[in-house]
């Protein structure tokens, strides 16, 4: 399975969600920005479903940033995961300069995205979280994480393609649909004939076109 691109992978998303019937009543759709947003904007068109986003910032091992080894959510507190750690021989104290940075990369989206919006009121509310897919699901963890601690009365998990590791972890702690689990999992972006990097701009296009609509 390939998408051509981050909105159609949210058409067919949208498509199994109401299929399942896992998003209920008056869902909450909450993107991860910057690539879950345009997958989430046709999830929450299709359920009639109001869109935010929850601000996550993963962290990268030393050298290889792309290579999520923690993250954290917000206010959250940094959530590391220990088996990439022990494999790479660090500890959360080795990343403490890293997660510094990583907290002020946060810190400035929040002020960006939200422009002193509040965070999104989850509690008691079926919540579906999108992100553009999941390597090692780190980054959803300390979203899942962060929102959990606000009592929603559901958390779905919808992803166009995971990992089976990350689908398996995620797994323990909520509801979680995957378009595609493919054994060969390398990086989410090979499974987008379009896979661009996003700005945010982008963000911003994306969020006041679903505001509009």
């Amino acid at each position: 399975m390939l998408f051509a691109d981050r909105t159609e992978a949210g058409r067919a998303l949208a498509v199994e969600l109401q299929r399942q019937g896992l998003a209920g009543d008056e869902p909450l759709v909450l993107a991860l920005p910057r690539g879950g947003v345009p997958v989430a904007v046709p999830v929450a068109e299709r359920l009639g479903a109001e869109l935010d986003i929850v601000i996550v910032r993963k962290i990268g091992a030393p050298g290889h940033v792309e290579f999520g080894v923690g993250a954290m959510a917000e206010d959250g507190p940094p959530v590391f995961d220990d088996t990439a750690l022990r494999y790479l021989g660090l500890t959360a104290a080795d990343l403490a300069p890293t997660v510094a940075a990583e907290r002020a990369e946060l810190d400035r989206r929040v002020a960006r995205y939200r422009r002193r919006r509040p965070a999104p009121a989850v509690a008691g509310r079926h919540v579906v979280l999108i992100d553009d897919g999941l390597a090692t699901g780190v980054t959803a963890h300390a979203a899942v994480r962060w929102l959990s601690a606000r009592r929603p009365e559901r958390i779905v998990l919808a992803v166009p393609v995971c990992s089976e590791q990350a689908r398996e972890r995620l797994a323990e702690a909520v509801t979680v649909v995957c378009l595609h689990t493919p054994e060969n999992f390398a990086a989410v972006g090979q499974w987008y004939t379009d896979f661009a990097q996003l700005t945010d701009a982008d963000v911003d296009a994306a969020l006041s076109r679903h505001a509009h609509t």
